[in-house]
């Protein structure tokens, strides 16, 4: 296959890598050339773009893709004045998810989660990961991750799965939260981890969740399996959380609201990614924002994701994350976009898709656009013409 006459925004260089008149040769699942048109050596009939821009195919570095249940009754509640304790008192919160999901079936979970995806493989995301972390038991934690693994196999898009046993304490461990980190949390891991279900280990690090020593000890078990580690972090006060996912070299860092220089030169010396979450600022109306300046002093790199969940980011839209990011942060379009393609690998160990390279997975969108800032420009529209995924071309 060869694309030509594309504006190619190739994120392996400044200024998007960008190179007008350029051309795309793919030789089976990945790109076999890419540069300016009138360097192509490659013989064959091309497939003109007249001018469209091409991207690497998006990367949501954090998703919360498999849960049952819907969170908008409470939305609605708290926009009515209802407070966040009267809300759980109700039945609200992340409890209401964990109990619809325990109640639901692999089938079901794997049901309510495949047209999730493929809105997000219509706005052009090539590569998804999904976290557990709504079961809270052993045999639910491992129900969502077999379901993660079914839309794996399933859709015409890369999913990488990710075990979050450490999301959030059920109200049976309620005042005993080392002993469900003993109990369930470390458990699972080494089951999923058995099963082959698992390629990293995530937990939430906050006042409300998990302390940085319970953290430990469960990061210390995915050492042990070999399984790389990413962590919730300073997302509603300051634990040092980031400086503790450091320690582990972890893959991410993500939210990072209340992250301090401290933990920011501690992710630039893991060579760590900040996961920058703007759904879940902007659904919770927060008005701490990540440091970003910080962040960019260190250089540190910098992703965006949806953080699509039921309870603080129902948003699907990575398009609209990069808008967010820009928007709330300050972000520049140009780091929006590094940030769902080359970092967004980056952050979740992947280092063969995100850029436009010889080597690298043919994996690509295609946009009605000519110009790469426009991703994050547009709010509520997703400019997508058509996807490549493998090597093979398909309708938006």
């Amino acid at each position: 296959m060869i694309l030509a006459n594309a504006t190619l925004a190739c994120m392996n260089g400044p200024a998007y890598g960008l190179i007008r008149n350029g051309a795309v040769v793919v030789e089976g699942d990945r790109i076999a050339w890419a540069g300016p048109q009138s360097d192509l050596k490659a013989a064959g009939e091309a497939i003109d773009l007249q001018g469209k821009l091409v991207t690497p195919a998006l990367v949501d570095c954090h998703t919360h893709l498999i849960h049952a249940g819907s969170r908008a009754a409470e939305f609605e509640a708290r926009l009515n004045g209802a407070t966040y304790a009267e809300v759980a008192a109700a039945g609200g919160g992340i409890l209401s998810t964990v109990r619809a999901t325990r109640e639901a079936t692999e089938d079901a979970l794997v049901n309510l989660a495949t047209p999730r995806i493929q809105t997000m493989i219509s706005g052009g995301t090539g590569t998804v990961e999904i976290k557990s972390g709504y079961g809270l038991t052993i045999a639910d934690e491992l129900k969502m991750l077999r379901a993660a693994h079914r839309i794996k196999l399933a859709q015409p898009v890369r999913v990488t799965v990710t075990h979050l046993a450490a999301h959030a304490i059920p109200p049976e461990y309620k005042g005993n939260s080392d002993a469900y980190i003993d109990e369930v949390a470390i458990p699972s891991l080494h089951a999923a981890a058995d099963e082959g279900l698992i390629d990293a280990v995530d937990a939430f690090c906050e006042t409300i969740a998990f302390t940085p020593a319970q953290v430990g000890r469960l990061f210390g078990a995915a050492n042990q399996r070999g399984l790389r580690v990413k962590l919730h972090a300073e997302q509603l006060s300051n634990l040092n959380g980031a400086a503790l996912a450091a320690r582990h070299r972890a893959l991410s860092a993500d939210h990072l609201e209340y992250l301090d220089e401290f933990g920011a030169a501690a992710l630039a010396g893991a060579g760590s990614v900040a996961v920058i979450l703007p759904g879940a600022f902007y659904t919770l109306r927060e008005t701490q924002a990540p440091p970003i300046d910080a962040l960019r002093r260190l250089n540190v790199p910098m992703a965006v994701a949806t953080d699509f969940n039921p309870g603080s980011s129902p948003m699907l839209s990575l398009t609209l994350a990069m808008n967010m990011a820009c928007t709330f942060f300050r972000l520049t379009p140009e780091e929006a976009l590094r940030g769902t393609t080359v970092n967004a690998a980056r952050a979740l160990g992947l280092h063969d898709r995100g850029q436009i390279a010889p080597g690298f997975l043919a994996d690509l969108a295609i946009w009605e656009t000519d110009h790469p800032a426009d991703l994050a420009y547009r709010i509520g529209a997703t400019p997508l013409f058509a996807r490549i995924h493998g090597g093979r071309l398909g309708d938006a």
